[in-house]
């Protein structure tokens, strides 16, 4: 688990911006509604057409819908009935092996013209801690999950880094298309792809592309069928136009309220919350809950500048979590002062009503001051200095309520 976030796109939000730059893609439309995906429909050439449900999951061709239990987020039909199938999709939950029991809601439908394909093959592009920069991944076969494909056969992943200062030449672009198995002018067709692919990479300051699959088409064209792309939430303020595209439906409640206040906030399944100050503080917090046999309920940093507002909207999101049973406030004074985080606590337990145990471990900074503040507050706060000590006895109780429920 990594404490950030990353922007992920639909595949027609991503492929209008490949679009942009260059890279070959299929005649796609999308449509929100039953009627809209009917009428689009109307658009395309010959009888059939590709019909994909949008989530922020891979697996969508294999997965199923909880509610009507349709299996397939992916189908080519007739033209006819794109309506029957939309309506199966459209307003569904769309459960695949990356979304988990909880599934991804269906809001929209993309369609995109029928094609032959002769060859398909997997391209992507990420950041690499090894080769310190961007790395090309490639394999002669697509179209499936790659991690089946890596399974079943490492020697059929091709690797290659790209020097972030002098970036991608037509050499190595051409060289990478003849690695994952183009030949003659559908290798300089690919080529053409991958390096407006890295461009879009890195112009739009991007965390993952994914391609898969990478095709070669019947009648010799080569273009990218499917996209998955990421977007680092760093560069939000340079990339306004890509950022509107979020889809915050894809995302967890909790997580989007979050986001709103500044907080780094990770739901997790666990039963005690955490509330900390300092991503590493949070993730040593989190270890030594574990370690003592309890389980972390989310991960949550408050930062160097929690105040009144902010805690209230941190206490809201962690009480609003039916799984917490323990708040664990582990705060340090550094940069934040332990009186002003004190002064944030009661203002927000008094601002939402204090409906969970709560233990505050306070050090470093005006941390007496701090704890005169929570004990005159005249809440039910359970206070500790040590560490250890906090963190047992909001296991202690986690567990003690998960008895009970039980």
């Amino acid at each position: 688990m990594q404490p950030r976030r990353n922007l992920s796109l639909h595949e027609y939000q991503s492929l209008g911006v490949f679009q942009e730059f260059g890279v070959q893609t299929p005649k796609i439309a999308v449509a929100h509604s039953v009627a809209e995906a009917t009428e689009k429909a109307k658009g395309f050439d010959g009888a059939e057409i590709v019909i994909k449900t949008q989530v922020l999951a891979g697996g969508r061709g294999l997965g199923y819908f909880k509610e009507n239990n349709f299996q397939g987020g992916v189908h080519v039909i007739d033209k006819s009935k794109v309506g029957e199938y939309a309506d199966k999709m459209i307003g569904k939950t769309l459960i695949t092996k990356q979304t988990g029991a909880a599934g991804k809601p269906s809001n929209t439908v993309l369609l995109a013209e029928k094609f032959e394909i002769k060859n398909e093959k997997y391209f992507a592009i990420l950041m690499d801690r090894g080769s310190g920069g961007p790395l090309m991944i490639g394999s002669k076969t697509g179209g499936t999950s790659i991690e089946d494909i890596a399974a079943a056969d490492p020697t059929a992943i091709v690797k290659m880094p790209v020097d972030i200062m002098d970036g991608i030449s037509d050499a190595m672009a051409v060289k990478m298309a003849q690695e994952m198995g183009f030949e003659g002018k559908q290798a300089d067709a690919a080529a053409v792809s991958i390096s407006a692919l890295y461009k879009v990479f890195t112009e739009c300051d991007c965390t993952m592309v994914e391609i898969n699959p990478f095709a070669e088409l019947t009648d010799g064209r080569v273009i990218v069928c499917d996209a998955k792309v990421g977007f680092d939430d760093n560069a939000s303020f340079r990339q306004k136009a890509i950022f509107e595209k979020r889809d915050v439906s894809q995302e967890d409640p909790q997580e989007v309220e979050a986001k709103k206040f500044d907080l780094n906030y990770i739901k997790l399944d666990g039963s005690v919350a955490c509330m900390v100050n300092g991503a590493g503080l949070a993730m040593a917090t989190m270890d030594l809950l574990s370690l003592l046999g309890g389980s972390p309920a989310n991960f949550l940093d408050v930062g160097g500048s929690a105040n009144e507002e902010t805690c209230t909207a941190a206490f809201k999101i962690i009480q609003n979590d039916p799984n917490v049973k323990a708040i664990l406030i582990n705060i340090f004074g550094g940069i934040m002062r332990c009186d002003v985080v004190a002064e944030g606590v009661v203002a927000a337990c008094k601002n939402v009503g204090l409906t969970k145990p709560l233990v505050i471990r306070l050090e470093g900074t005006n941390v007496e001051q701090g704890k005169k503040i929570i004990n005159e507050s005249g809440l039910p706060v359970m206070a500790f200095d040590d560490f250890t000590e906090s963190a047992t006895k909001a296991v202690e109780i986690g567990r003690a309520s998960c008895r009970e429920r039980v």
